[in-house]
């Protein structure tokens, strides 16, 4: 596979700046949906607060116009005549009342007394008769203020009214012509009190959604500013969590190249000088020289084997793909079946492949050498949300719920560098049920390196 062009380096940045843009703007999106989640949760019980602030206004409203009636109007009307039920004093409140009523929106009116006898009511069937009265009754009788309520009326003495819907209901105290204290009740249409709520609503809760959406507007370029602030660190910090990475495979290239020019080397001829020492030297002694040879060619294989895992791949020839498959190249001639799930074209970074590839050969060494595992699933995909690594494998597992097992200290330190990149590292394990090593990078990690 050819080294990638000026043109490739060209495509991924540009990538890595419409990914950088994109998650702007996702930020942006993101704050302003909570902005209006946040306007809702705000303006909803407000809401609710001025209607119902607005209902109590025209219910007070009430109240005070029954009882101006009441003492004005009704009330002086209220003679020793007509609570004995003179038919002219009838006929003189009722006249009081139609013109009352045409002028208001009253539908219904009730004088009792102290006893809970209705002592004038617009309805004459109704005149004389007795309902139990409740404590609110004594109360109004005793002083307490006028009160009201709008709902449907169920009450027994609401023969007349249980069929009008939702009615104001308003009582008030007031005194007869002679002094005696009456309770007056009166039931209004509940149209002009809906009227004054919404009236009332519909002239605060404008301001009050600008006011909160001007707010809003006014924190959107703050938030925008902090969104490339915080994009922009973490460019940072990925281009120096990439040099960290450069720097890291740069030393053990060299602690390879030490070793296979100068210990292996050394080891390599003095395998020779056993050798010569086996064939020539003392015959008693040559046993001893040859378990000396066999021991140093067993230590120069197992170097030579660890200068090859040290020195990394270069992924910008080889290409992830190709790096990962001679990763497993080893394992597989040492009996471990390993799979790779890779898609032939799969263009990432060279901070997202060098990352990878070491989450890769941190998980498949911990499969060979401490699961016990017999089988191992590498999967690679990536996606608008970033590339991800899944290595599985069929081994003993171990308990996650407790610290990471000695031989797991690589994926500590791992898990660690992912997560410093902005991504995430997962492991999922549990005893006999083999371990999954995940790995997920931000779109365009480290592409400004």
């Amino acid at each position: 596979m050819s080294r990638p062009s000026e043109t490739d380096d060209i495509s991924f940045s540009r990538d890595a700046e419409a990914a950088e843009r994109l998650q702007i703007r996702t930020a942006v999106g993101k704050f302003l949906i909570m902005g209006f989640i946040a306007l809702l949760i705000v303006a909803t019980p407000v809401a609710f607060w001025i209607r119902s602030a607005a209902e109590r206004h025209a219910l007070d409203n009430a109240i005070l116009h029954t009882q101006m009636v009441a003492d004005l109007a009704i009330g002086p009307l209220v003679s020793k005549a007509l609570l004995a039920g003179d038919s002219a004093a009838l006929a003189g409140v009722d006249r009081a009342v139609k013109r009352w009523r045409e002028d208001t929106s009253v539908l219904r009116i009730k004088v009792w007394d102290a006893e809970g006898r209705v002592v004038y009511s617009d309805v004459h069937s109704l005149v004389g008769q007795r309902f139990d009265l409740p404590e609110w009754g004594h109360a109004l009788l005793a002083g307490a203020p006028g009160t009201a309520t709008l709902e449907q009326q169920q009450e027994l003495e609401n023969e007349y009214e249980s069929a009008s819907g939702e009615l104001v209901e308003v009582y008030v105290s007031s005194v007869a012509a002679d002094g005696t204290r009456l309770i007056f009740e009166a039931y209004y249409d509940d149209g002009p009190v809906r009227g004054e709520q919404q009236d009332v609503l519909y002239s605060m809760i404008p301001p009050f959604l600008l006011a909160l959406s001007a707010l809003q507007l006014a924190q959107l370029p703050p938030a925008i500013r902090l969104a490339r602030r915080i994009q922009y660190h973490q460019a940072v910090r990925n281009r120096l969590l990439q040099r960290a990475l450069e720097a890291s495979d740069l030393e053990r290239r060299k602690i390879a190249r030490d070793l296979h020019d100068e210990v292996i080397q050394d080891l390599s001829g003095l395998g020779f000088a056993l050798e010569s020492e086996e064939l020539h030297g003392p015959v008693d002694q040559r046993p001893v020289f040859r378990r000396a040879r066999s021991m140093l060619q067993g230590s120069v294989r197992a170097l030579r084997a660890m200068t090859s895992e040290l020195y990394p791949p270069d992924l910008d020839q080889l290409g992830l793909k190709t790096s990962l498959e001679r990763l497993a190249e080893p394992h597989q001639e040492r009996g471990l079946a390993v799979r790779l799930v890779i898609p032939e074209d799969a263009p990432l970074e060279r901070g997202s492949s060098a990352l990878l590839y070491r989450v890769a050969r941190e998980a498949l060494s911990n499969s060979a050498k401490h699961s016990g595992a017999t089988a191992v699933v590498l999967t690679l995909r990536t996606d608008h949300q970033g590339p991800e690594i899944s290595i599985s494998d069929n081994g003993a597992g171990f308990d996650r719920t407790q610290l990471l097992p000695g031989g797991h200290l690589g994926l500590r330190i791992l898990e660690d560098t992912v997560r410093e990149a902005g991504g995430a590292l997962e492991i999922r394990s549990a005893p006999g049920a083999g371990t999954t090593v995940t790995a997920r990078l931000l779109p365009g990690f480290a592409a400004s390196s």
